[in-house]
């Protein structure tokens, strides 16, 4: 489960993604609008007016304990029920290419495999500076990124993708002037978590 907040793009409103869905329908319901897939299974929620949760942050947030539970009050009311627990951090953790090869159709665009811990993904990047070998920073299928970008599975110039290698400014890092993806130590062990690195 994912929590979005941006005050100055829109305003005090909460959006929480539950999972991924390409067919939506939308319905309001008190301040309230319910996002659902084509069989009616809820897979997000836009909730207006939330200045009493106040929140703070840009792009991704957490919630504390006490946010949650005035926020599932406000939705039990409404007859919604769904539990709020969920960390979009894990959706980070690091990653080691271990292919890097031209795209067919691209010149710019790069296939990589990519370790991350339990298994390993096909991951298309366009950062000049990606190799096989690199320790990187791979937002999974399911991440939203500080910009509000949700990453899911798709296809780039028809080569599957799954995931995204993240630079400095994707993740919301203050930026070098290296171009490209954020290269870790080689010493990181892939599958690690990005919030255990205590990056700056």
């Amino acid at each position: 489960m994912l929590f979005f907040y941006n005050k100055k793009m829109l305003g005090e409103t909460l959006l929480i993604t539950i999972q991924n869905s390409e067919e939506v329908t939308y319905e309001d319901k008190k301040n309230i609008t319910l996002i659902k897939d084509n069989n009616g299974v809820l897979v997000g929620l836009n909730i207006f007016n939330v200045e009493n949760l106040k929140l703070e942050g840009e792009g991704s947030i957490e919630l504390s304990d006490e946010q949650k539970e005035i926020l599932s009050k406000r939705l039990e009311k409404n007859g919604i029920k769904i539990d709020l627990e969920g960390n979009n951090d894990d959706y980070f953790v690091v990653g080691e290419v271990l292919t890097c090869e031209k795209h067919p159709d691209a010149d710019k665009l790069k296939v990589t495999t990519v370790n991350v811990g339990e298994e390993t993904l096909q991951i298309v990047c366009g950062a000049p500076n990606v190799e096989a070998g690199q320790k990187v920073v791979v937002a999974l299928s399911g991440a939203m990124m500080p910009s509000g970008l949700l990453i899911k599975p798709s296809k780039l110039r028809g080569v599957d993708s799954n995931g995204m290698l993240c630079s400095k400014r994707e993740l919301g890092l203050p930026q070098e002037e290296v171009r490209g993806i954020l290269v870790l130590d080689e010493d990181t062990k892939a599958g690690t978590k990005l919030k255990e690195l205590n990056l700056k």
